[in-house]
Parts: structure tokens; C-alpha cells; sequence
């Protein structure tokens, strides 16, 4: 059975992420209006500004008001973290971790995933959606996307008895991470996983992978920002100590 065609202001999201990926809209360049997206869709008002806010909330979009909508730059940033399993970090600190897998399935990728993860048109693509918790509290929504090439065997796991960031580092290290850190404020979605009010401040991390044959995964990791932190201590590679 065919999957339901995505909403129209997914479509629309659909369309303005293309066109950043694409440069058509440069960071800190200004979008169409409203106005020029709904002639030029044939959407509702109601559809676009809908597709807009939720781009603004997750920190694509700059919005500003009687001036116009604005691709977000994206913000300065630092090497900071490496790779971590969410279940060791916590029983680090002597707490207990379990897992509730709220989705497991093989989707049809749309434009942008076909695009970033190189899949033939209508290709698949493996979906998971997986809260963590610490203690019984909430502290991680995780959506992933994964590559069928990369890990054919993702839907067979049991994430309830292994975190999917240890399956997929058993069949291969990444060869290059992209990590990129924003603060949001929580969508009814999120609120729900999380079981948080709508003005908790949350930290979304965007995690990208590569192997050395292509694309391998796409993180969204989401925490409540008064239960989870995240950071790293290190010491560069140059660095050594004086002698004596």
C-alpha cells in the first residue's frame, strides 16, 4: 500500500530547504513572501505561514516582522563533541537507562532525504524514533534516518537491549560527523515525548554521519534543558606538558 502523500506544508518545507541546499536562497538572504509562496505553490496562507513558523522554530528561518523572512547563518561553532552512546553516558553516572521505541520502519524518502542520502527516486529509507530515559525521566527524543546501503539490517534490532548509535558503530566507525548544536522551543510533538511544558527551553543536537562509501545516518537528538547538558573535555593534539 502506498504511504499518504506528505501534508502541503511539508511541501512547502520540502521546497524552501531544496532551494537553501541548492543556494538559491543564501544564509542571511531574504525568502519569498509569504504572498510570492502562495502564488507560487498554490497554497493556503494558513499552509505557508505554517511551514514558516515551524522552519523559524527550528532555527532555519529568521523572521522579521514588516521586514520579511531571512535563511537563519548558521551559528559559530566548535568541536565539542565526539560520537557518545546515550545508555553508557548515563550509566556513568550510576543511573539506570531504558529505552521506549516509539516507531521502526521503512519510509519513502521525500525530496531533501533523497537528495542528502543519494537514494534512487522513491527510494526507502529506515526511521527510527526512540525515547531515552534516566531514572524513569525522559531526557532524549531521537529521530534517525539511516541508510538501507549502510545498515540493511536496522529494523531487525532490538533498541529496547542496545542504543542504535552502538548497532551502527558495530558495523562500521564513521569516517567523517557533523555536529550542529541550537536551543528550540518544544513543538506539541516534542512536548509530548518529553513530557514537557511548552515554554522548556530544549537543546536539539543534529547529528550527520558519513562512511567512506556515502551518507550513513541523520540524527535529531532533543533534550529538556533542565535535565541534560551536553559538552566534552579534551586536550588538543598539540598540546603537551612543559617537562618537568
Amino acid at each position: 500500500m502506498d504511504e499518504k502523500p506528505p501534508k502541503l506544508y511539508e511541501q512547502v518545507k520540502t521546497y524552501l530547504l531544496e532551494g537553501i541546499a541548492a543556494g538559491r536562497w543564501a544564509e542571511g538572504g531574504k525568502i519569498p513572501s509569504e504572498f510570492e509562496l502562495m502564488e507560487t505553490l498554490g497554497a493556503s496562507r494558513m499552509t505557508v505561514h505554517r511551514a514558516l513558523r515551524e522552519m523559524s522554530a527550528d532555527g532555519l528561518l529568521l523572521r522579521v516582522q514588516g521586514v520579511g523572512t531571512f535563511v537563519q547563518p548558521r551559528a559559530p561553532r566548535a568541536t565539542l563533541l565526539e560520537v557518545y552512546d546515550i545508555a553508557e553516558d548515563i550509566g556513568a553516572r550510576g543511573h539506570t537507562h531504558r529505552a521506549e521505541v516509539l516507531r521502526l520502519e521503512a519510509l519513502r524518502a521525500d525530496a531533501a532525504l533523497t537528495a542528502e542520502f543519494g537514494l534512487p527516486p522513491r527510494g526507502k529509507i529506515f526511521y527510527s524514533e526512540i525515547v531515552h530515559y534516566e531514572n524513569d525521566d525522559p531526557v532524549q527524543l531521537e529521530e534517525r534516518f539511516v541508510s538501507p546501503d549502510f545498515a540493511p539490517g536496522y529494523l531487525k534490532q532490538d533498541f529496547t537491549m542496545l542504543t542504535p548509535n552502538r548497532y551502527l558503530q558495530s558495523i562500521a566507525p564513521p569516517a567523517e560527523v557533523e555536529h550542529i548544536i541550537y536551543a528550540i522551543t518544544p513543538d506539541p510533538h516534542v512536548q509530548a515525548r518529553l513530557n514537557v511544558g511548552p515554554h522548556e527551553p530544549c537543546l536539539r543536537l543534529l547529528r550527520r554521519t558519513w562512511t567512506q562509501k556515502g551518507p550513513a545516518t541523520r540524527s535529531v537528538l532533543t533534550h529538556p534543558g533542565s535535565r541534560y547538558s551536553l559538552g566534552s573535555r579534551y586536550r588538543p593534539a598539540a598540546w603537551s606538558p612543559k617537562p618537568g
